[in-house]
């Protein structure tokens, strides 16, 4: 049976250190999913490091575990970054669950002109925290030790500026000619792509994008879903990273 990971902040953990499990995760772990005294659990930190180790205490508060083992997962040397239109039901929460089990490392969600969801100021913390917490809680199931930065919602403007900071830019587009799978993967660096609403891009969006210097590719040759799309993207470009074209 796979180990359960959870959630938690570590400072500077060592093998043999008594590492507490408290708050909302704590009592999941020891009232839900009844984790008793000796089972091996993970607790990560969720930028890199984790603890491993047998239970050591628990009750319905929480629990702690006895550090047996101190994992690291170090930063990648490609920085994948996912533009992700907003969208509609829950579209977009599944994007972002699938892309966080690929190993995204940051999702920028990005109100579209054809999104059919529109994020008021009033209700911009409440979308953020569901992208957030699904991100978590994918991270958690396929245990991850990174989980992905949610930045905060851009407008086309904001995603344009930002082409310039990244080492490749890719538009998903239905009526490109350059298939993905013909570029170059840098080595190293960020390398972002945006994907567009159910409804698709605009003219006027991907002229902006490609002027700043985006790049539009297709991906497959059928029209994706906006909650697949981006998963298809990142996995062809991480097997373009992997064979070093």
């Amino acid at each position: 049976m796979t180990e359960p990971l959870f959630l938690a902040d570590l400072d500077a953990p060592e093998v043999g250190q008594l590492v507490a499990l408290t708050g909302d995760e704590g009592r999941h772990a020891a009232a839900v999913r009844r984790l008793r005294v000796g089972e091996v659990i993970l607790i990560s930190d969720g930028n890199g490091t984790a603890v491993r180790g047998p239970v050591a205490t628990a009750d319905k508060t929480g629990l702690s575990i006895t550090v047996a083992e101190v994992l690291h997962s170090p930063p990648p040397a490609v920085r994948y970054v996912a533009v992700q239109a907003l969208a509609k039901g829950d579209r977009a929460e599944l994007a972002v669950e699938m892309l966080t089990e690929l190993g995204i490392d940051e999702i920028v969600p990005w109100q579209s002109e054809r999104s059919v969801v529109r994020w008021a100021p009033d209700r911009t913390e409440r979308g953020l925290t569901r992208w957030r917490t699904t991100a978590r809680e994918a991270a958690k199931q396929c245990r991850r030790f990174r989980v992905p930065r949610v930045a905060m919602p851009m407008s086309t403007a904001e995603v344009a500026l930002r082409i310039a900071q990244t080492d490749l830019t890719v538009v998903l587009h239905e009526s490109a000619e350059t298939p993905l799978g013909t570029l170059t993967v840098p080595a190293g660096g960020e390398v972002m792509f945006i994907i567009g609403p159910e409804g698709g891009l605009t003219e006027q969006e991907v002229a902006a994008f490609t002027a700043a210097g985006g790049r539009a590719v297709l991906v497959s040759d059928a029209v994706l879903r906006t909650s697949t799309a981006g998963v298809v993207a990142l996995a062809q470009l991480q097997a373009l990273g992997v064979r070093g074209d």
